[in-house]
């Protein structure tokens, strides 16, 4: 056996290998996009999915022409919302603590920039909320 040979066997089973992985990634987000879908009624659901169980490959290329438009858009708008959540969760872990907010308007206070109303107004809304 000559190294062409054992070359073009080891880029084949590399492809073959590649091509599996492929295969399950687009599997797992096209049920992943089934399950997401609120679009879709249950028994939708379950035809794709029986298809998915017998004829895998010629469904997902049914479904990626068939609805691929929409996964786009639904994970876009997974994403969007994803970010608007990390985003809310960190401005939330990010604001400072009552006793820091009050100890800087009385620093402004102190410094003359405020007034003594304002001061009672901004330790008033830090207490309520």
């Amino acid at each position: 056996m000559s190294f062409w040979e054992n070359f073009w066997d080891i880029f084949w089973w590399f492809f073959v290998v590649y091509a599996f992985f492929a295969f399950l990634y687009a599997l797992f987000i096209v049920i992943a996009d089934v399950f997401r879908d609120k679009d879709l009624n249950g028994w939708w659901k379950a035809v794709w999915i029986i298809f998915l169980a017998f004829v895998p490959f010629l469904t997902l290329l049914v479904y990626m022409v068939a609805r691929g438009k929409g996964m786009a858009q639904r994970s876009m708008e997974r994403a969007r919302r994803d970010q608007a959540e990390a985003d809310s969760y960190i401005r939330s872990v990010a604001s400072a603590s009552p006793t820091e907010e009050i100890a800087k308007a009385k620093a402004l206070l102190d410094a003359g920039t405020i007034t003594p109303d304002e001061f009672q107004r901004i330790k008033a809304s830090v207490v309520t909320s």
